[in-house]
């Protein structure tokens, strides 16, 4: 889903793309439970954020790990645990140029969390689409030209 509600205080778009599926796992926890990817800019800049419905573990001792595909995967990926423990976000613009680069022309993401305190915990999202999804969520904050032109 592609938003772009103005913001009812400034009036501006708040562009944004979220995708949303069913499945995520946790090691300590047997039900099973809804994620969500979202792009968008926060502050004038890019992120890339991830959300489920439980805790993942906290900042200091949880891992990011994901792959699109048939992409080589990337593990201990720079990210922020946000305070609630069930949100995580890539912001590091060299991590997330990485993560778009991947996410460009793929079909499927499967995301991988490594948590001492929370388990292990897992969630796989269809990404099929993603180029429009890219453009409209970063057009407030583009990414550097390098990405936003790059192809793979």
């Amino acid at each position: 889903m592609i938003d772009q509600k103005p913001d009812r205080i400034t009036g501006t778009p708040v562009a944004g793309a979220v995708t949303r599926t069913w499945g995520a796992t946790n090691s300590n926890n047997p039900a099973i439970r809804n994620a969500l990817l979202q792009l968008t800019c926060f502050e004038n800049r890019p992120i890339a954020k991830i959300a489920l419905d439980f805790k993942i573990g906290s900042d200091r001792n949880t891992s990011l790990g994901y792959r699109f595909d048939d992409k080589p995967g990337r593990d201990s990926v720079e990210s922020r645990v946000l305070l609630g423990y069930q949100v995580i976000v890539i912001e590091d613009a060299a991590a997330l140029q990485q993560f778009v680069d991947d996410l460009r022309g793929s079909n499927r993401l499967f995301v991988r969390f490594r948590s001492l305190n929370a388990g292990n915990s897992a969630v796989e999202f269809k990404v099929d689409g993603s180029e429009t999804a890219i453009e409209a969520a970063y057009a407030a904050c583009p990414l550097s030209p390098a990405t936003s032109r790059r192809t793979t």
